[in-house]
């Protein structure tokens, strides 16, 4: 089972969509306060539909309190549009922890300096950046890519 972690999320649509697909993976999700809305949102509701109730997440009041739960840090996979290797590069396990940063702002500097692994996705330079919910989708299904072949 992959894990996937969403820093200080803004948009509850895209959490919505995100929880959505863990479900659909058998992912965790693992959301990180402050959030930009309440769970209870309808919005989260909304684009996660009646899929909410299946999913498997855990929510931490901080960085210190998330990782006091992840039992091998090197397994720790940020997300960053600055990072130098493409997550294609990478070989992804069951367990990876794959970390992602809020939509307005990224991954901060301060959660950056803590992990050696930064990986990016590729992108036209016409384009800032993917959609949160997108960008978790290409790495989640080049990992269970990964992790279904023998």
């Amino acid at each position: 089972m992959l894990n996937i972690v969403l820093v200080e999320p803004e948009i509850p649509n895209n959490t919505g969509n995100i929880g959505r697909l863990c479900v659909g993976t058998e992912s965790r999700l693992h959301l990180i306060h402050p959030f930009g809305f309440k769970i209870t949102d309808s919005s989260v509701k909304r684009a996660g539909l009646d899929y909410w109730v299946h999913l498997d997440w855990t929510d931490y009041q901080n960085i210190e309190e998330w990782l006091e739960t992840v039992p091998d840090p090197s397994r720790i996979f940020l997300f960053s549009s600055h990072a130098e290797t493409s997550y294609l590069d990478n070989t992804f396990r069951d367990g990876d922890w794959l970390v992602f940063g809020k939509e307005s702002a990224g991954l901060g500097p301060q959660i950056l300096s803590r992990f050696p692994n930064h990986l990016k996705i590729p992108i036209s330079p016409l384009v800032r950046s993917f959609n949160l919910a997108n960008a978790v989708a290409f790495v989640l299904g080049e990992a269970k890519r990964q992790i279904s072949v023998p």
